[in-house]
């Protein structure tokens, strides 16, 4: 019999925007019976950002955050842009979007985690290791979600640990599950609610913590970089931000529509860190964490209508990042505080929400992304054109050029191997640089391996038949886990996927060339456990 619980809200996710939503629901309504699931094994365990916050949103939200004890310690003391070549780096000038006076470096994770603290604090009743695996969808609206089953073999057998789903039914449900959540895309696809906007675009973001030596580090330091080793005509660059304890985030971003199926942005990124103005500051440290997210990168023209019969899409589900910023976190906050005040009046009221969609649109988070819309975008044209570009966007229109850019699907944008070069990356050193085995084990991934795999395929033909034949077998690449593997096997080649490694970025789901992979939800707990990402 499956159980079922209820409430008036529910809130599919623990990050930002799934928070906010839940403390700004109980601040205006303490009655309010909110629940919130998460996947991870606990708040924070799959969050993954650069970060370095603007705490803008968190002002409105909670305006005393420094009394509670808001885990924002470093504040941001000198910022760098600088272009890369193959032995040198030259300083530009830094666009006013990525000046970042103010702002704090952060772990995202330990946000979210003292984020859930406030929420639990007034009231929120929080559930970690819950996967929504499907959503509940009655007469045209949607009621809540069911869970993922616990106990099931890999072949659909119950196991005697078996536990049934559970139906957590709500008034409104709320969908914070981050880029590419797997619900989100369905409801998407339900009710239609990419009609009309721009594909939605993506970049992958790959970023380690490591331990330097005291007389390298920089307390409060922030760079960027554009350049090598990438080509000028691929989307991508470099952060570095100087935290406490002698701690450095470095992370690579590559946008997903590249074109060269032999790019691998995993070995950009430990290419990258051989660059002689960077590798330095890695010698004599030590790697402490690993991990990989995928990044929205559409902004303004790709975001989908928001609401629906019963509920709302807020944060990376939507995809509100700044791109030109490399924010999203302040932006996916503000989209989870909005939606719970419409969420308030729609209890009161119609249980409509579409007030969430102009409330939105009219505050300052839709001003800041149409402002930059044309940034991203731009760069479709290569590296000196979209810089060019930006610049006339900023600077001579101030973001309100008489034009908006379009964006093309990344899974489109993929060319066949042939007329394509290889990339020759060098061999990991193990020193600053390192193989995928050993990154993916620092980021304390975990699957009950007695279980379905959660990365299924439509056609099982076709990752030899058209990725391998057309493309030379992309998602050996593309995925920053291993977890896709082409193995010879009785004279042929088939692809083998290690699901156990997959640290739940999505790349597989976004940039395989026919579509054919699926993300769904594994079981609850499972994937990374990142301590401080």
């Amino acid at each position: 019999m499956t159980d079922i619980m209820e409430c008036d809200v529910l809130i599919v996710g623990a990050g930002p925007a799934g928070l906010s939503a839940a403390i700004r629901l109980k601040q205006l309504s303490p009655d309010c019976n909110v629940m919130l699931i998460e996947k991870g094994s606990e708040v924070g365990a799959h969050i993954l950002s650069g970060a370095v916050f603007d705490p803008k949103a968190l002002n409105e939200l909670l305006p005393d955050w420094k009394a509670l004890g808001a885990p924002l310690n470093v504040e941001v003391k000198s910022d760098s842009f600088n272009l890369l070549t193959r032995a040198g780096k030259f300083k530009l000038p830094t666009p006013p979007q990525m000046k970042n006076h103010g702002n704090y470096i952060i772990s995202l994770a330990n946000l979210c985690r003292w984020l859930a603290q406030q929420a639990e604090g007034l009231g929120v009743q929080i559930f970690a290791g819950f996967t929504g695996a499907e959503a509940i969808i009655e007469d045209g609206a949607v009621k809540g979600i069911r869970t993922g089953a616990f106990g099931i073999g890999k072949h659909g057998e119950q196991k005697a640990t078996y536990q049934p789903p559970m139906e957590l039914r709500a008034k409104l449900t709320l969908f914070a599950e981050g880029c590419r959540g797997s619900l989100s895309q369905k409801l998407m696809e339900t009710f239609k609610l990419r009609e009309g906007v721009q594909p939605q675009t993506y970049g992958i973001g790959i970023k380690e913590i490591w331990q330097v030596a005291p007389e390298k580090h920089q307390l409060g330091r922030v760079e960027h970089s554009i350049g090598w080793p990438m080509d000028t005509s691929t989307y991508g660059g470099s952060f570095l931000y100087h935290l406490e304890d002698n701690q450095v985030a470095v992370g690579y971003v590559v946008g997903l529509d590249y074109t060269n199926p032999y790019l691998d942005p995993f070995k950009e990124f430990q290419r990258f860190k051989t660059h002689p103005k960077i590798r330095p500051l890695f010698e004599g440290g030590k790697r402490l964490v690993y991990g990989a997210r995928a990044i929205n990168e559409g902004g303004w023209q790709s975001i989908p209508k928001l609401t629906f019969a019963g509920g709302a899409l807020i944060g990376c589900s939507a995809g509100f990042l700044n791109v030109p910023r490399i924010k999203g976190s302040h932006t996916a906050m503000k989209s989870g505080a909005l939606a719970a005040e419409a969420a308030v009046a729609a209890l009161a009221g119609s249980g409509d929400m579409s007030a969430y969609e102009s409330a939105l649109k009219a505050s300052w988070l839709g001003k800041e992304l149409h402002g930059v819309r044309n940034i991203r975008p731009s760069f479709q044209f290569g590296m000196w054109a979209g810089l060019v570009l930006s610049a006339i966007d900023t600077y001579l229109f101030g973001g309100r050029a008489p034009w908006t850019l379009k964006h093309h699907a990344d899974h489109t944008a993929l060319k066949p191997a042939a007329p394509c070069h290889k990339i020759e990356y060098p061999a990991p050193d193990g020193v600053v640089s390192f193989d995928r085995l050993s990154s993916v084990y620092l980021s304390n991934t975990n699957h009950e391996e007695d279980q379905p795999a959660h990365l299924t395929l439509k056609n099982a033909n076709v990752p030899v038949a058209t990725n391998l034949a057309v493309y030379d077998g992309p998602e050996a690449r593309y995925c920053p886990a291993g977890v896709y593997e082409f193995v010879e096997e009785a004279g042929s080649k088939r692809l083998q996927i290690n699901a156990q490694n997959c640290v739940h970025c999505k790349t597989c789901d976004i940039k395989d060339p026919t579509q054919n992979i699926v993300w769904v939800t594994p079981e609850g707990g499972g994937g990374p456990n990142y301590p401080n990402m």
